[in-house]
């Protein structure tokens, strides 16, 4: 059984910043790629940042620059360090991690609970 444990979400003002956590624990084999992805209410859900288990980051157009994906590899752990936020990166934002169970050696895409973001003065 895999579980995440996502933290860091909140309100805060236009401008201001948030780091995002998502550890992930339970029976895991091994772990490839991380990320975040962002689901806004009446939107599709996007992909907002990835990472590799080897460092290789992948980001939304309009987040580059202001956001930025990390991991420690050791702790199963991502992070999105969020600055300059805008009130549209308000959303519902989501961990995602391509993972192994221990069960089925079986590479598969596992999902946090997600974690509300709000951006408004």
């Amino acid at each position: 059984q895999v579980q995440f444990v996502e933290s860091g979400g909140g309100l805060v003002q236009p401008g201001g910043s948030l780091r995002l956590s998502c550890a992930a624990s339970g029976s895991i084999f091994g772990i490839d790629a991380m990320g975040w992805y962002r689901q806004a209410p009446g939107k599709q859900r996007e992909l907002v940042a990835t990472i590799t288990s080897g460092g290789s980051t992948n980001y939304l157009d309009s987040v580059k620059g202001r956001f930025t994906i990390s991991r420690d590899n050791a702790k199963n752990t991502v992070y999105l360090q969020m600055n300059s936020l805008k009130p549209e990166d308000t959303a519902v934002y989501y961990c995602n991690a391509r993972l192994q169970p221990i069960a089925t050696k079986k590479f598969a895409d596992y999902w946090g609970q997600g974690t509300q973001v709000t951006v408004s003065s």
